[in-house]
């Protein structure tokens, strides 16, 4: 489907992608190979990375993501939560709970839980299983200044998530460190613990602007908080290393049991798209007409199961994409946008850019 969103571009504006296809991915992938992440993948990363360009990656499942993320130093994740205004009242919130929502999640993606050492054993005939793992202060330095940077962007608001009394000292350790570099920035900071957090993402969500959180919290309270939207199948996101490289993906699991059934909700590869579009390449007039054609996609009243509503239509994923490609195709000829290169040698000069 993203692919042939490209194509409407390149057919409507003139603007030129080089796109070049990865090997397979995720459990199946892992199962016939045996490995998580196969060479083939690995070159396939770093042809791209040097050259210039990102990766828009499909949900494969397993262990692959967090392996990608060690692997290139994908050290952070960026999860924005903004409900689309064609689907307020879509799904179990309320329209007044999720009005004027704009959340971003950063969320620290190369240490922590999901990278410690991990191992098991049977003990006096009984099996233990364990996970060790650890942050260091550059870690946590580095995203937390990108943290406070986005928020300086935004609002101007950062609430840092922790679990004091239950991992006190990573958690001592991210509180000493945010209140260290945020001292003159501008921002205002706070602290929450993760199980507050949890709640108030969903009970109130407007007065959170930036969250920064260690690996695994940062991983529940964006997917959790992907209530906020309507259906998790919306959920995207983008991981970035210090100097740029990006790989783009939904966040929202691999989904096994949707695959092939024309069932599957593409927003959330939609919108990770759009934002490669404007994070990767600088063309945020091409990031804004992907995005408005999913919202006015949802906005004239055809749905899959997921967001449906009175009055809707349900419809397949094959179907959906087509009225997206041809909603595309309707604002660019409305709106005109320059022509241009993109997918290799992008402008780096942007939102995600400033963040660094």
């Amino acid at each position: 489907m993203c692919l042939r969103l490209l194509e409407v571009i390149s057919a409507t504006t003139g603007c030129r992608f080089e796109i070049r296809h990865g090997g397979r991915i995720g459990l199946d992938a892992e199962r016939e190979s045996g490995a998580v992440l196969t060479p083939a993948v690995v070159d396939f990363c770093r042809d791209v990375f040097a050259a210039q360009g990102a990766i828009l990656c499909g949900p494969g499942g397993g262990r692959f993501v967090y392996e990608l993320r060690a692997r290139f130093d994908l050290f952070c994740k960026l999860a924005p939560l903004r409900p689309l205004l064609a689907l307020r009242g879509t799904g179990v919130m309320r329209p007044e709970a999720v009005r004027d929502v704009d959340i971003l999640v950063v969320r620290e993606n190369a240490g922590g839980l999901y990278l410690g050492d991990s191992g098991s054993e049977h003990v006096d005939g009984r099996y233990r299983a364990w996970q060790r793992f650890h942050y260091c202060e550059t870690e946590v330095d580095r995203l937390l200044s990108l943290a406070i940077r986005a928020a300086g962007l935004r609002r101007g608001q950062l609430c840092v998530v922790t679990k004091p009394a239950g991992v006190p000292g990573i958690s001592a350790l991210w509180r000493a460190r945010a209140e260290q570099l945020a001292r003159g920035s501008g921002v205002t900071l706070r602290f929450m613990e993760i199980d507050t957090a949890c709640y108030q993402l969903v009970a109130d969500a407007r007065r959170f602007d930036v969250v920064a959180a260690p690996n695994l919290f940062g991983d529940v309270l964006a997917d959790g908080a992907g209530v906020l939207l309507g259906s998790r199948g919306l959920c995207y996101s983008a991981n970035f290393t210090e100097r740029g490289d990006a790989v783009y993906q939904t966040g929202h699991g691999a989904a096994y049991d949707l695959a092939g059934s024309d069932r599957a909700n593409p927003g959330g590869q939609v919108l990770s798209l759009a934002m490669m579009l404007g994070e990767s390449f600088a063309r945020p007039d091409l990031r804004d007409a992907v995005g408005g054609a999913l919202e006015d996609t949802f906005a004239a009243g055809w749905r899959t199961a997921d967001v449906m509503s009175d009055g809707c239509r349900c419809i397949g994923t094959r179907e959906l994409g087509d009225r997206i490609a041809a909603a595309l195709a309707s604002r660019l000829r409305a709106v005109p946008v320059p022509a241009g290169v993109a997918a290799v040698a992008p402008q780096r000069e942007s939102h995600a850019r400033s963040l660094r």
